[in-house]
């Protein structure tokens, strides 16, 4: 919530106060250093992407607190993050565009690239969503020989027993039920802060894997999704967690994806939206795995592994060679008001 806010501070900085801006994207949060002991925190980011359009990309930071008069060194930095900015004219509520960055040092010209290598990467993953691309030949075959386990568990004469660690997806499920609340509306107009509807959905991703698991979940990523709906303050949200997606870890363990859906209907429940689902994955000590029952735990399994498999190939083109053991948030993509 606070990166969120944060975000929101310096894009007027560049924009000033003539605009509506809005959070339509959280690019990349990367775990540089963990946090040992206690310590102060400092807070800070800058504009590193805009080109005139209505969009500009904030990256930001959480390090140590530096002496006074001192920068903060790379051992002190312990995330940094960058967002994806929005902004709208304040009557028309459409976006409006904003002045581009002028880039001088090799430093801004290097963020400035790398923010044009974001924006095609979060728009390659879209295009491979489920949705919007039918299963291949190899994960029709992957979700067959799943299937046709499955059944072989289930006759008393087949030698192949259920084993101990697998968990069937429909039983991995937990749900959440919310009154939404002013002090959580934003500086806009009565509708919830995005900040806050993540955190919710974190707060119930990890509880789903902690009770599926038996053991500390420890967050790994969070994938692309979009926020579908404003969330009105007086209305009540809906949220579903449930497992989709487990693979072995390089390092021991099992990584777990849990997708998060949210709906909301007024108080009258006379009608429903869906506002977004959230995507997911933390690192398990345990040797677990899930296993899909319906279609629709088939295909949300196969877009988990395609998750996966892009998660690793972003990680390794960042020169992290063990992307079990990092902890990194790649593009959640979402527009709220």
């Amino acid at each position: 919530m606070d990166l969120d806010a944060l975000s929101g501070i310096i894009a007027y900085k560049h924009t000033g106060e003539g605009v509506t801006t809005v959070t339509a994207a959280v690019d990349r949060i990367t775990i540089k250093n963990p946090w040992r002991g206690i310590c102060d925190l400092e807070l800070s980011g800058l504009v590193t992407y805009a080109t005139g359009r209505s969009s500009m990309e904030v990256s930001c930071q959480i390090a140590k607190a530096p002496a006074s008069g001192n920068p903060s060194t790379d051992e002190d930095v312990m995330l940094t993050c960058a967002f994806t900015m929005v902004s709208l004219d304040p009557t028309t509520r459409r976006p409006i565009g904003i002045a581009p960055l002028k880039i001088k040092s090799d430093l801004e010209k290097q963020a400035f690239a790398q923010g044009e290598e974001n924006y095609k990467a979060k728009k390659a993953l879209r295009e491979s969503s489920i949705r919007d691309k039918a299963p291949d030949a190899e994960e029709s075959s992957l979700a067959h020989r799943m299937w046709k386990e499955k059944e072989a568990w289930t006759l008393p004469s087949s030698p192949t027993k259920r084993p101990p660690n697998a968990i069937s997806s429909d039983t991995s499920r937990v749900y959440d039920t919310q009154i939404m609340q002013p002090q959580y509306r934003n500086r806009h107009n009565f509708m919830i802060f995005g900040g806050y509807l993540l955190k919710s959905a974190f707060e119930l991703a990890f509880t789903c894997v902690a009770a599926f698991s038996h053991c500390r979940p420890v967050f790994v990523s969070l994938d692309p999704s979009r926020f579908q709906e404003p969330v009105p303050v007086g209305s009540v949200l809906y949220a579903k967690a449930q497992i989709v997606y487990t693979e072995p870890a390089s390092a021991g363990g099992t990584r777990v994806q849990v997708s998060v859906d949210t709906k909301v209907r007024n108080v009258e429940h006379r009608e429903k939206k869906a506002t977004g689902t959230f995507n997911y994955t933390f690192h398990v000590e345990n040797d677990i795995r899930v296993v899909p029952e319906s279609f629709d735990d088939y295909m949300a399994w196969i877009d988990g592994r395609r998750r996966a498999q892009q998660a690793t190939d972003s990680l390794k083109a960042q020169g992290q060679e063990n992307p079990n053991e990092k902890t990194v948030v790649d593009g959640h993509e979402r527009m709220t008001e």
